[in-house]
């Protein structure tokens, strides 16, 4: 990452991200926990994400040029994300990573970015949770 100024540049900047979503989503489309949760039009959802994602990988402030701030956790209260959720989206990144040619180390740093906003958007108990 030394050779970098953010997780944006190290990335591939623009070309870089929009591989990257390209490659995440009909990952995320054929996934059973998460394909419920997003529209048959994904393209929409796609360019946000690219916006989203240049953003907060240390990118120009795309996301909220265009929307106001991110607010990402509110954004996602409307849809029931359990941890399960959280980690599929993850897994979902991490094998889109993987097809590119962004070096293991960078992969892995981008995932624990990530990791901290996926986690925070939970606002489902699991299906699998123990009652109380």
């Amino acid at each position: 990452m030394s050779n970098y100024d953010s997780l944006y540049e190290a990335l591939g900047e623009a070309e870089g991200i929009r591989d990257l979503v390209g490659r995440f989503y009909p990952k995320v489309q054929a996934h059973p926990l998460l394909a419920p949760l997003f529209p048959e039009d994904i393209i929409p959802v796609m360019e946000k994400q690219i916006l989203f994602l240049t953003q907060f990988l240390g990118g120009p402030p795309l996301y909220s040029d265009e929307y106001g701030h991110p607010m990402m956790r509110a954004r996602h209260l409307p849809f029931p994300i359990t941890p399960e959720r959280a980690e599929a989206w993850l897994d979902c990144m991490t094998r889109a990573l993987a097809e590119t040619s962004v070096p293991g180390p960078l992969q892995k740093l981008t995932i624990e970015r990530l990791s901290g906003p996926a986690n925070h958007f939970v606002n489902t108990v699991s299906d699998n949770s123990p009652s109380l």
